[in-house]
């Protein structure tokens, strides 16, 4: 088959690099988000020019111009790989099959921007990725396939998505070629009683509340970390909140109940937390242990407001 790939970032790369390894279809062009002033060139577009491949960067696709280019690629399917532009109709039908996308959640479970995220930070004990066949709403649409995996109660942002996710959805895009390949790809209707929204999550939603359920407090600072980062206030000064994990203990949420070489132990409700890696107000990470020497934090000081 005759493929387009479209998406961005290490991500849209590695699809990109996987197809090509194989062979077995042809991409024809690459699409990619416009440059960004004062910002280095996206890893696929760099990677595609080095490969030899067109590389397209339309803003959008409101002009004739933009989709005649893109018909000009007489290409079978449309591989939408980690996309955040809005594509249109008439430019994802182009393709003699269509466009095919990619995102990480169960669909329609966690629709939006932040699909890793809100999963971890509801307390979900699953997730996994999609590939759907767009339409000109929020992650909406049939799915093609669906991979599951299971949310450790540890697991942070990075060991959903770059440890579980990542792999082996960069390796299903060979099954997505084969699917249309076999000239009856399936189409799962999503239930949509099951259907989530969630906007993109931010540091408007990722301070800690250290007087809800040390449960509820844990699942926040592990589905922010790394990005965009749990916070708290001490002194009035922000505090990002990162490596943790909790360990039992009572006492009145919000203290401070224990400072050692392995971090900081924050009181919630139920439980407490230990906090090993931070980050001061416009300063870099450091361990727990270091900045509470630093900032002569003792045992018995309140975090938050």
């Amino acid at each position: 088959m005759r493929l387009i790939v479209m998406g961005q970032q290490a991500f849209g790369k590695d699809v990109l690099a996987k197809l090509l390894e194989t062979g077995t279809d042809e991409v024809v062009a690459v699409y990619c988000e416009p440059d960004r002033e004062g910002k280095p060139a996206d890893p696929i577009k760099e990677f595609a020019l080095e490969q030899g491949l067109p590389v397209e960067q339309p803003a959008n696709f409101d002009d004739a111009a933009s989709l005649d280019t893109l018909k000009g690629y007489n290409a079978d399917l449309m591989v939408m790989a980690f996309v955040n532009v809005f594509v249109p109709e008439a430019a994802r039908d182009t393709p003699t099959h269509g466009s095919i996308c990619f995102h990480p959640s169960l669909l329609p479970k966690y629709r939006g921007p932040s699909a890793v995220n809100w999963p971890i930070i509801m307390g979900d004990t699953k997730s996994g990725f999609s590939w759907f066949y767009p339409s000109d709403g929020l992650d909406e649409g049939d799915s093609l396939l669906q991979w599951e995996c299971e949310i450790g109660p540890d697991d942070t942002v990075i060991d959903l998505y770059f440890k579980k996710i990542y792999p082996p959805a960069v390796e299903s895009v060979l099954q997505v070629c084969d699917l249309f390949r076999s000239g009856n790809p399936p189409r799962i209707v999503p239930d949509e009683t099951n259907a989530t929204y969630e906007r993109r999550c931010t540091a408007r939603h990722s301070k800690v509340n250290w007087h809800a359920p040390v449960a509820q407090a844990y699942n926040l600072i592990r589905g922010t970390n790394p990005a965009p980062g749990a916070w708290t206030t001490w002194k009035g000064a922000k505090l990002g909140i990162f490596d943790s994990e909790r360990v039992p203990g009572d006492g009145i949420s919000g203290r401070i109940r224990a400072i050692s070489d392995a971090g900081i132990e924050v009181q919630s409700v139920g439980g407490r937390i230990l906090v090993k890696r931070v980050r001061p107000d416009g300063g870099g990470k450091v361990s727990a242990a270091e900045w509470a020497a630093e900032a002569g934090l003792a045992v018995g000081d309140e975090f938050g407001e």
